[in-house]
Parts: structure tokens; C-alpha cells; sequence
């Protein structure tokens, strides 16, 4: 408690904050008014962005455990956010009994404040308060030590979180950076939105939007498909997309959309989000 007690000291309440407008957008309750405030503000010029948050964790959730029925028991979430309600760990402990083990990475003190008391009583899931551009002090972080061996593979998982990194970042070498330490039968998934988006008006909303963010502490990029494919691309020869390619997100294990409501709301996001998915071959 003594250390969450140093990360809310950090906190910056003056200025909305991208982590707990998404967690307000899905409903949590680890946000402040003045997010609060924000996100209706943001709705406003862009009504989907709910339905858009909503189906990136929904993403998430098929992803995980596409991956952990592939063999995958490990998972490392960069950006994590705010822990609301779909965390890994939470899917995880859903769906298995088996042994897993999840490691958060988040910048934002409110996200690790709260992680770490979300997960005091859990020995197979932890948090590091880190810049996931800093990978080389994430990977040898004494938490990733003790819960992931880089010789097994890992789900290297950055959901809704590269969009808020500039040119600046070098996000493709990064990426690159993660991969080469992981070993076969990894996979890495991302997802961002979407530049290319083909209604005018809803691009221009989108911009507006996009417009909007950079009073926060972190301004938002939008970026098209073909940004998105070269970063999986420039992994290493041993990588390679798993079908159906950089694509939208009810495109990924659709099957594992059963209800009829949670199919009707992919289908209208559908537009405004890419994913891709890579795995690592021997």
C-alpha cells in the first residue's frame, strides 16, 4: 500500500486522462469527473468511440484465449490501462485452472496504483510501472523476471495503446526489439485506430476527435492499414501474420461473437479499427 500510496501522489487530476476515459467509456469507475467530463465531450464529436473501446477489449478477450488454446501460458499487456472489467488475468482465471502467468506494463500511476491493489492476493500476475517504449527495463523488471521465461512462448499483447505514440516513438523498432527476445510459438497483437476509415464524415469526425486529445498528457495518432502491416512485417523472417491479416475487429474468431447484440455493435465499429496478430515460428 505504501507503494500505491507513492504512485497517486504522481497523479495529475488538472488534465483528463486517456486511461480513465477508456475505463469510463467501459463503464468502470476508475476515473475522475473531470474524464468524465471529457468523454461526454468526446462523444459528442465522436458518438462510436464507446462502441469502439467496447470492441477493442472484446478483441482482446477472443484473442487471449485464441492464444492460450494455441499453447500460449504466458501474457504481457503493454498500455494496460486502468484495470477494468475483461482484464487478462480475469479472462484467464475465467476460463482455465491451469497455470498462467500475466504481466502488466503501464506508464500511468493511477493504472498502477490500482493494478497493484487489484492483484495483491495473485502470485501469477503482476504490474510494471514503465514506458512500454523502455522494453530493454521491462523485460529485466524483477516482476517479468519472476513470472515470464522468455524461452516459452508469450503473448505480447498492445491493445489500444500505439495510437497514442508519436513518429517519434519508433514504434516499428520497438516492436522489433520485443520480438527478437521472444521465443517460438509467441505472438504479438496490436490494434489502433483507423486513419483509413472510407465515410468522410466519420473520418473527419474522427479528426476532430483526434483534435481534441492532444490537451491530454498523451495526444492520439490515427493510422491506416497499410502502416499497421508494415510493422508486423518488419518483425523478423521468423514472424508471420495469421490470417486474415491486418484486418478489422469482428474479423478475428468471429465465432466467438455468439450474442446477437454484441454482433450488431461489432458490425457498426467495424470501420474504425485495425488489428493484426504475428506468431513466431521455430
Amino acid at each position: 500500500m505504501a507503494e500505491e500510496s507513492r504512485d497517486v501522489a504522481d497523479l495529475d487530476v488538472q488534465r483528463p486522462n486517456p486511461g480513465r476515459i477508456y475505463d469510463w467509456f467501459l463503464g468502470g469507475n476508475s476515473n475522475w469527473a473531470i474524464d468524465r467530463v471529457f468523454g461526454e465531450r468526446l462523444l459528442g464529436m465522436w458518438p462510436q468511440i464507446a462502441g469502439v473501446a467496447r470492441q477493442n477489449r472484446a478483441f482482446m478477450r477472443r484473442a487471449v484465449l485464441d492464444a492460450f488454446d494455441a499453447g500460449v501460458r504466458q501474457f504481457l499487456d503493454l498500455g494496460s490501462g486502468i484495470p477494468t472489467m475483461g482484464n487478462v488475468h480475469e479472462i484467464l482465471r475465467e476460463y482455465t485452472d491451469e497455470p498462467v502467468r500475466v504481466v502488466y506494463v503501464d506508464c500511468e500511476p493511477v493504472a498502477v496504483a490500482h493494478t497493484r491493489v487489484n492483484l495483491q492476493d495473485s502470485d501469477w500476475a503482476g504490474i510494471v510501472h514503465a514506458d512500454l517504449l523502455n522494453w530493454r527495463e521491462i523485460l529485466s523488471d524483477d516482476t517479468t523476471r519472476r513470472l515470464i521465461d522468455l524461452e516459452q512462448p508469450v503473448f505480447l499483447l498492445a491493445v489500444s495503446v500505439l495510437q497514442f505514440i508519436g513518429p517519434d516513438g519508433n514504434v516499428p523498432e520497438v516492436l522489433r526489439r520485443y520480438a527478437n527476445k521472444l521465443a517460438a510459438g509467441s505472438r504479438v497483437a496490436i490494434t489502433h485506430f483507423a486513419s483509413d476509415v472510407p465515410d468522410p464524415e466519420a473520418r473527419a469526425n474522427m479528426e476532430r476527435f483526434r483534435t481534441e486529445c492532444d490537451v491530454t498528457p498523451n495526444p492520439l495518432y490515427l493510422r491506416d492499414r497499410a502502416t499497421l502491416t508494415d510493422w508486423l512485417d518488419g518483425l523478423g523472417d521468423q514472424w508471420r501474420v495469421l490470417d486474415p491479416g491486418v484486418a478489422q475487429l469482428p474479423d478475428w474468431r468471429p465465432d466467438l461473437i455468439t450474442e446477437a447484440e454484441d454482433k450488431a455493435e461489432a458490425e457498426k465499429m467495424r470501420p474504425y479499427a485495425w488489428f493484426g496478430i504475428s506468431e513466431k515460428s521455430a
